[in-house]
């Protein structure tokens, strides 16, 4: 009896080594937990729920970190915000640079050339996608998208407003990213001001520049209107602003030919000089920043620029005309309607080593769950389900003007224009245009 007991107990502890030996945990894992590795793994998960995804995520990405590199914005904030909620679900340490937005390009195509996978995730300029996609900067996230693993169904693509998700992040057939700040243009104005003097908020491209010579140094220290206008692409940036209401654009989008000899060019040119005369002095050092500050300080009377800017100029504690301005669309030109169509987007450059560990962070901080709460901290919205909710229709008072001027904005949809021209050598093309108008404001 002892013999076969001990025959036993030998059989155990074999048995117990085998196992052992097929374990790919340290003993300290072992102590942690009875259960092996293994059969947690093996274990399904459910990611038709956040939660259940979560724990998928967790288990294949515990440990890795993220570095990311972002353009200083308030939508990178707002999302700055939710990232310590995404690393406890997930396990993924989360490392932020947000840097001014000429700083971020030169960073981002230094990061690529020298192939030290130093990013994980890069905050794209639509300016950018094009010249990025011919130079296979970023993974097209198509594999992604069309996996419901790595994508499930609560994420929702197609909420994401069409405008955006095909204007902002496609390029041909392929996706390059998930729109994170979706961005037209329209005219901010201090509605006391207008009250006090009588004048009605600009219908017309005429009526916006009667109105900025009227304001300017109407009062001290106040001048007509605020927009970007720094040398190179933020200044052809503020250009563009208006352009398509007084043409089809400076390059023909189907063979790429220069339009500046347009007649229609030359008096959009001379129109935005004119508004920029009618601007504060440095002017010519304005990025969305500067035309930002400018307006919510109360030194000018109208503001032209991105929709995304909206939550600054509401914010109490950030803004001294909180609560006494309105918005309007992009007024008419000569050639009808055509506002902005632009913003940001959020993607995986080729070089990076943690590729499916960033798919994870783009897909949760662009989800339709995470949509309300993002918006709410301060995010501009890209979803139709933010646009649409009823509470934030009722909360905020822009939202019916930012509608409008996003249907303007489809006005070059009809007409068959991209508002950024499909071109890789667009970053050069604005640098070149960009000249004119800085040198006609100049004097020269």
């Amino acid at each position: 009896m002892k013999k076969a007991a001990k025959m036993l107990l030998s059989l155990s502890l074999i048995l117990t080594m085998a196992g052992c030996a097929n374990q790919s945990r340290s003993t300290d894992e072992q102590a942690a937990s009875p259960v092996p590795a293994q059969t947690i793994s093996d274990q399904p998960v459910d990611s038709s729920t956040l939660e259940g995804w979560a724990e998928g995520v967790k288990r294949k990405h515990d440990g890795e970190t993220l570095n990311l590199l972002f353009a200083a914005h308030e939508t990178s904030e707002a999302l700055k915000t939710f990232a310590p909620e995404f690393e406890k679900m997930t396990g993924i340490k989360v490392n932020w640079k947000i840097i001014d937005t000429v700083q971020l390009k030169n960073d981002q195509l230094m990061d690529f050339s020298g192939k030290s996978g130093g990013y994980d995730v890069y905050m794209v300029d639509r300016f950018w996608l094009d010249e990025y996609a011919a130079k296979d900067v970023l993974v097209p996230v198509d594999q992604y998208l069309n996996n419901p693993e790595a994508t499930p169904e609560w994420y929702d693509f197609e909420d994401i407003l069409p405008a955006y998700r095909d204007g902002l992040a496609k390029i041909g057939d392929s996706y390059y990213g998930i729109p994170a700040v979706g961005e037209t243009r329209l005219v901010g104005y201090r509605t006391d001001l207008f009250d006090k003097y009588g004048k009605e908020p600009p219908k017309t491209m005429d009526e916006m520049l009667e109105l900025a010579r009227f304001f300017n140094e109407k009062e001290d220290g106040l001048y007509g209107i605020a927009m970007r206008a720094q040398k190179g692409i933020l200044c052809a940036s503020g250009w563009m602003s208006i352009v398509y209401n007084f043409s089809d654009g400076f390059v023909d989008q189907q063979t790429g030919k220069s339009l500046m000899d347009d007649p229609k060019n030359e008096e959009a040119l001379e129109y935005f000089v004119e508004l920029l005369k009618n601007s504060p002095p440095d002017i010519s050092t304005y990025t969305h920043e500067e035309a930002l500050g400018a307006f919510i300080t109360g030194k000018t009377a109208m503001w032209l620029d991105a929709n995304a800017l909206i939550p600054s100029i509401m914010n109490p504690d950030k803004s001294v005309v909180y609560d006494k301005v309105a918005f309007v669309p992009t007024p008419a030109g000569p050639y009808g309607r055509g506002a902005a169509l632009s913003g940001w987007s959020m993607g995986i450059p080729t070089t990076s080593k943690h590729q499916d560990a960033a798919w994870d962070f783009i897909m949760y901080m662009s989800s339709k769950a995470l949509s309300k709460p993002l918006y709410e901290a301060g995010a501009a919205p890209t979803r139709t389900s933010i646009f649409s909710d009823p509470q934030v229709i009722e909360k905020d008072s822009t939202m019916p003007a930012q509608i409008l001027a996003l249907e303007e904005a489809n006005e070059l949809v009809k007409r068959n224009l991209a508002w950024i021209p499909p071109n890789e050598k667009t970053t050069q093309i604005f640098d070149i245009v960009a000249i004119m108008p800085t040198r006609l404001l100049q004097g020269k």
